[in-house]
């Protein structure tokens, strides 16, 4: 567990969080200040209390007015075209490229006769 330090409202605050999640709770508590710092302004000699609750509502208000908004859809990937349709198969050119493999397999075979019959 980590332990951050975070300035709400003027105020130093020690908060744990998960590891690698420090950075996300700042920008939290940047959220949270800026919000405590509006209602300040708006309604000066507030006590701390009451100043962390309107910030908490203010904060719930724009969560509830996003839950609200009408979501939309995300846009629909396009999808390749398919592969262009393979050649039909054509036998004579297996049978080719098998013909000229046995051709050199053989001719292998024999240069390493020779080779053995030398040695």
């Amino acid at each position: 567990m980590a332990e951050v330090k975070i300035m709400v409202g003027g105020r130093q605050y020690a908060v744990h969080c998960r590891d690698g999640e420090e950075a996300r709770l700042q920008s939290l508590a940047g959220m949270m200040s800026d919000r405590v710092n509006q209602v300040k302004t708006g309604s000066p000699g507030l006590t701390e209390v009451r100043q962390l609750l309107f910030a908490g509502l203010l904060l719930a208000d724009t969560l509830s007015e996003r839950s609200n908004e009408p979501r939309v859809a995300p846009p629909v990937a396009t999808v390749p075209p398919p592969p262009p349709a393979a050649e039909p198969f054509d036998e004579s050119d297996t049978l080719a490229a098998l013909t000229r493999l046995a051709e050199r397999i053989e001719a292998l075979g024999d240069s390493l006769a020779v080779q053995l019959a030398s040695a």
